[in-house]
């Protein structure tokens, strides 16, 4: 099984959803956009709700390729946005506390 850090490395996406998602990520919000996208409740730790996130993204990047009718680019972005907001998260808790 791959440990989150290599998902997220061999995830490749076309240029202007990444890009729209490192945007909407300097703006992002854990006890916000987390709820939305996950459910209402107690929020997952760090790593199991990026679990969560890239399996749900896995899904809609099927539809995205397949042109499903179903398929939100909005909602896909909004998800890419969470992905990148719990990695860079993620990363400034493993790096521990930044002396100024």
């Amino acid at each position: 099984m791959k440990d989150i850090h290599s998902i997220l490395a061999s995830l490749h996406r076309p240029r202007i959803l990444m890009r729209a998602a490192r945007i909407g990520a300097e703006e992002y919000r854990r006890a916000v956009h987390l709820p939305r996208l996950l459910g209402y409740g107690v929020l997952p730790r760090h790593a199991d709700a990026l679990m969560r996130l890239v399996d749900i993204e896995a899904d809609m990047e099927t539809q995205r390729t397949v042109s499903d009718p179903c398929y939100s680019i909005v909602r896909h972005v909004d998800v890419l946005i969470a992905i990148v907001g719990e990695a860079r998260e993620l990363r400034a808790l493993k790096s521990g506390p930044q002396l100024v």
